[in-house]
């Protein structure tokens, strides 16, 4: 086996919430069941980091981890270092996320090994002209790059890279079980339901602008969203002004027991997500595959990685994220056909199951 021994440089790690640390989770995860020995780099977010510890403990590998710190020079200085002593004992070398980019593409200069970077979607559009030409730079030190999607793929294309491969998100069967889930008790119909930090990006405000035209059509809908209630106050405020506040629930961040729950007893998942004033994009959306396991079709927007996401007219539809017209035909034209649709979403994620997307990964690493 060529390659055996693999770090990953992660920007972010479970236990707490991302979609980085997430698909770096299950990455580390399928390699070393592979018989690959994987080491993870990666920050404490917790301040005392015990969530951190207590979860590391039952990992079948090693974790490294940054403690937080209030001076954030410190952490970034305490990363280059145990980056350069690992680096050291590994063959393979994986950056996931802007900095670990960064730091990654330094260390490539004097240690020889192969270097492997998996782009996102934000970490690449950033607006600041500075960190942008570290970021395009840091791109060049790799010698393979792997793209989460085709629109992330496209966001590097002024810089013709020639070694740029495109490997979808991945979730994983045993984890979504639809047979193995209860229903949760949810009012609306029809029951629209984000999952995901609510914040601008992830799309919760565009379908909240969009519900007084929706509730007209349909009176009794309800849309609950699911998440770190980051920007929750702001759009409660935009929701109260639009007079749509009595049809919104904000459950906060959940368990995973509890959310797969809430996403089984919804009937459409909606990501209508839109690009920010600093370049933070969606890459992908794996909360997309995961409703779509249980069987539940999506709405997603177009111009973003949620285009490779969806099998559009199958799987779910993908609309412009504030065109309503858009919006109330794909609700009428799911709940019309939702058997199928129902089917089709299933079928669609078990595609993408860490399975056969960890076969792409490895024909990459041992090339």
């Amino acid at each position: 086996m060529i390659n055996n021994k693999i770090l990953l440089v992660n920007s972010e790690f479970p236990p707490q919430p991302g979609g980085i640390g997430n698909h770096g989770f299950h990455l580390a995860n399928q390699l070393s069941k592979k018989q690959y020995e994987v080491e993870v780099l990666t920050d404490n977010r917790s301040v005392s980091g015990a969530e951190e510890h207590i979860f590391d403990t039952e990992l079948a590998y090693k974790v490294h981890r940054v403690k937080v710190s209030p001076l954030r020079v410190f952490m970034y200085f305490k990363r280059i270092f145990l980056l350069m002593k690992l680096i050291r004992k590994n063959e393979l070398i994986i950056a996931s996320g802007k900095f670990s980019l960064w730091i990654v593409a330094f260390t490539s200069l004097f240690f020889k090994r192969k270097y492997i970077a998996i782009i996102h979607g934000s970490e690449v559009n950033l607006r600041n002209g500075f960190l942008k030409i570290v970021t395009d730079y840091s791109l060049h030190c790799f010698s393979e790059i792997i793209a989460v999607s085709n629109y992330t793929k496209s966001l590097i294309s002024a810089l013709n890279l020639c070694n740029v491969v495109v490997i979808p998100n991945a979730i994983n069967e045993n984890e979504w079980n639809e047979k193995l889930i209860k229903n949760d008790v949810l009012l609306g119909d029809p029951k629209l339901i984000t999952v995901g930090n609510v914040t601008e990006r992830k799309g919760q405000l565009n379908v909240i602008r969009q519900l007084p035209d929706l509730i007209k059509k349909y009176p009794k809908l309800e849309y609950h969203c699911v998440g770190i209630p980051t920007e929750k106050e702001q759009f409660l405020i935009k929701s109260k002004k639009l007079k749509v506040a009595s049809h919104i629930t904000f459950h906060g961040r959940v368990t995973d027991h509890k959310l797969k729950k809430l996403l089984k007893s919804s009937d459409i998942f909606v990501m209508l997500s839109g690009e920010t004033n600093t370049g933070d994009v969606e890459g992908f959306g794996i909360a997309i595959l995961e409703a779509n396991a249980l069987g539940i079709p999506v709405i997603g927007s177009k111009d973003c990685g949620i285009e490779d996401a969806i099998d559009d007219n199958k799987s779910g539809i993908l609309i412009s994220n504030l065109n309503t017209d858009e919006f109330l035909n794909a609700i009428k034209t799911i709940k019309k056909d939702y058997i199928n649709y129902k089917k089709n979403a299933r079928n669609w994620a078990m595609e993408h199951t860490w399975d056969r997307i960890i076969k792409k990964y490895i024909k990459i690493f041992e090339h």
